[in-house]
């Protein structure tokens, strides 16, 4: 089913007068290492181009766009998707370490270098994109793609349940602050526990937890329109409003009152 849920896209209220965003759940054999399908179409014909930012998030992506198709690995900071004229894009979201029983390689090496469709799933990614972009029945390609998977599908890896539980108790306690937290909880050292991220989810334990934080913080700002900055710090954990105020910046290119005027200017 689709669902209008912000999952890192900044602004996404303001976005969707742009675009239209929808995400459909993938096949009970592919849930365990895909969380869903997603497809935005857009049609600013005669209007200026349009750039959507999205916080980045410890999960692999198969994009499938026009010309430039591959498999992109987690990223570290904001990036956009620069949309003008009119088109589509489709994608799967694997999730945390589910792209790894695909590849059986560490995660981590996607972070320099996308892979390309053909090297993992055996399809030209032209003549990928001819088959998907061309139609604009998304489930007809839910279904196409599920079947390009569906051939490729690993045995099941207790591994990939693991890391998803882990870092759905990362995002559940936005105020965690310390790597030590989710070793004492899921009872594992931290070299095994940073191994197991390097390899699974390609970015560190401690990346993930800033990040969910500072996604916690922008969804916060969107939802509101005044903002105690001192509170919302707090709130996640931030002994001191500065060092908030700068994982804030790294991540999102301005600070936390700067991206809130941001908003009310859309």
């Amino acid at each position: 089913m689709p669902s209008n849920a912000p999952m890192g896209i900044i602004h996404l209220q303001q976005g969707e007068r742009k675009f239209q965003l929808s995400r459909y759940a993938p096949g009970d054999d592919i849930a365990p290492f895909v969380r869903h399908y997603w497809v935005v179409r857009w049609d600013l014909a005669g209007q200026e181009p349009y750039t959507q930012h999205v916080i980045p998030n410890p999960c692999v992506n198969l994009v499938i766009e026009q010309g430039s198709s591959a498999i992109f690995g987690p990223g570290k900071e904001k990036y956009g998707y620069h949309l003008k004229g009119q088109g589509s894009v489709f994608g799967v979201k694997f999730k945390p370490g589910g792209f790894y029983p695909f590849v059986k390689g560490a995660v981590s090496d996607l972070l320099e270098q996308p892979v390309g469709i053909d090297r993992v799933f055996d399809r030209e990614p032209r003549a990928l994109e001819a088959l998907v972009l061309s139609h604009s029945d998304d489930q007809r390609n839910v279904n196409l793609v599920e079947d390009m998977i569906r051939a490729k599908l690993p045995l099941p890896d207790e591994q990939v349940a693991l890391v998803n539980d882990m870092v759905d108790f990362i995002y559940a306690q936005p105020d965690m602050t310390k790597v030590d937290a989710l070793c004492e909880h899921f009872g594992m050292n931290i070299r095994t526990l940073q191994r197991l991220f390097d390899q699974y989810v390609g970015v560190s334990p401690k990346w993930v937890i800033k990040i969910a934080r500072i996604q916690s913080a922008a969804e916060t700002t969107d939802g509101n329109d005044t903002h105690d900055w001192a509170k919302l710090s707090m709130d996640l954990g931030y002994h001191d409003q500065s060092h908030f105020i700068k994982d804030f910046k790294s991540i999102l290119g301005q600070t936390p009152e700067a991206y809130a005027v941001s908003k009310r200017a859309k």
